[in-house]
């Protein structure tokens, strides 16, 4: 699959739970600002005046995603890995979204910091 390729093509054969996760993340993420979703090669990227973060799979019932900040948020309830992209001051938030309520105030929060651009990689 090549860049701006349709995004149906990650979407076509999921579950509708999973469907429905991935609509609200979505409409989430457009309360704090503008929103594009765009189909890369191995993962959706979410956008607008800069890179927001990246959903990475889409399972049966869940929708996982991946953060980038300059710094590690290790004090914190929602993320289930942080690792450091080798060589460079970017550090890969993992977040797994199986119910709505999952999207609490804390992951807000995180969502609102990659939308100002705070901590960006």
């Amino acid at each position: 699959m090549s860049d701006g390729e349709d995004l149906s093509a990650y979407l076509n054969g999921k579950t509708e739970y999973t469907l429905a996760l991935f609509r609200f993340f979505i409409a989430e993420f457009s309360k704090l600002g503008d929103v594009n979703v765009r189909p890369l090669k191995s993962m959706i990227a979410i956008e607008g005046n800069h890179n927001y973060a990246h959903i990475t799979n889409l399972g049966k019932n869940y929708i996982h995603i991946v953060f980038h900040f300059i710094q590690p948020f290790t004090d914190n309830l929602c993320f289930s890995k942080i690792a450091q992209v080798p060589g460079t001051r970017q550090f890969n938030h993992h977040l797994r979204i199986y119910h709505k309520d999952d999207l609490n105030e804390e992951v807000k929060a995180y969502m609102k910091m990659a939308v100002l651009g705070l901590e960006r990689a």
